[in-house]
């Protein structure tokens, strides 16, 4: 039987494209199997009530920590922190964790810096829950509370359904600290929401960023770490120099960088933040740049939220980048200087 590695030239097929189209299912596969898991973990935090969230990851699963830092942030009030791995690993300083909890995201749940990093938050009086894709991980048995991912195998260095079901595990039990049925209704209907964004069009993207060696990807306030993890996408597949930036921060420098053409993607949520996104695009496109508008000028499925919406969003954009990764003759499943697994110390 043929595979996507060995018809890749052929069928313009990939790992990472066939892992993105099977988000959905593993989205859906999430709730069915580790939606005990999450109402559990949920409880805790609620009846805990830490002064603050402490986040553990790298790397895409840290894009994922950070888009539950937002959506926390702004609808609880509630402080989250990224902590620096290499605190533990390297400089081995005790953390001061009393009463407060620890969220682990990771696929292979095997890093020597994050595991460090988990186990002086339980030496120092905090609690961790991991979300891991591998049950049966380090991680996962150390962690106070684990939600398994049961997101499958991937086959491709660039995670994508990991990521996408670890952005939606967060919001879960983000939904079930906050008691929020709405993001709870929300997340049900992702699923549906992943699929009807594997049919959107985002051929615009890779037709307007082939040409180039550089890109500016921007978002504001949840969209940020979604902007975060299309920057990595195209530094890892398509060998492209984006860099991620708030709409609040690209204007105060980096928008020197634009010249006529420039293009940029831009990740626009129905919410608050909405205002300042139109504005930052208004300007960018005065300054000569090439800019493209999530819900805009890429179609974008219809959520129940905007979290969800984002989410979807970052499902359609993979395969525009992946796409684009093809178009320059590369493998988006193998970049030439990554492997699957980065185990830091």
């Amino acid at each position: 039987m043929s595979t996507p590695e060995t018809t890749a030239s052929k069928t313009a097929t990939s790992w990472m494209r066939q892992e993105t189209m099977e988000s959905p299912d593993a989205v859906a596969r999430l709730w069915s199997q580790s939606g005990a898991d999450i109402a559990r973990a949920g409880a805790f935090l609620r009846e805990l009530n830490p002064p603050f969230v402490a986040l553990c990851a790298r790397g895409s699963s840290d894009h994922a920590a950070i888009f539950f830092k937002y959506a926390c942030e702004s609808l609880l009030g509630l402080p989250v922190v990224s902590v620096g791995p290499s605190i533990a690993s390297i400089y081995q300083t005790p953390l001061r964790c009393k009463g407060a909890a620890m969220l682990l995201i990771s696929q292979s749940g095997r890093s020597p810096d994050l595991l460090a990093l988990a186990k002086s938050a339980q030496a120092g009086g905090g609690k961790v829950i991991s979300i891991v894709n591998d049950a049966e991980s380090p991680a996962a048995e150390l962690a106070d509370f684990t939600i398994p991912l049961v997101a499958g195998p991937e086959k491709s260095v660039a995670a994508t359904k990991s990521c996408l079901s670890s952005m939606a595990a967060g919001l879960g039990l983000l939904a079930e600290f906050a008691n929020h049925d709405g993001l709870r209704q929300a997340l049900k209907a992702l699923p549906a929401d992943l699929a009807k964004a594997l049919a959107m069009d985002w051929s615009a993207l890779p037709e307007a960023f082939h040409p180039t060696r550089s890109a500016l990807v921007i978002g504001r306030g949840i969209g940020l770490p979604v902007a975060m993890e299309a920057a990595l996408k195209l530094k890892e597949t398509a060998a492209l120099h984006a860099e991620p930036y708030s709409a609040a921060e690209v204007l105060h420098g980096p928008i020197e960088i634009v010249q006529n053409g420039f293009p940029v993607l831009m990740f626009r949520q129905d919410d608050a933040s909405a205002p300042s996104l139109d504005h930052c695009a208004k300007t960018l496109t005065a300054a000569g740049a090439k800019v493209l508008v999530t819900g805009r000028d890429l179609p974008v499925a219809s959520a129940a939220h905007p979290t969800t919406a984002l989410i979807a969003a970052m499902a359609s954009g993979y395969l525009a980048i992946e796409k684009l990764s093809l178009g320059r003759g590369l493998d988006p499943d193998r970049p030439r200087l990554l492997k699957k697994v980065t185990e830091t110390v």
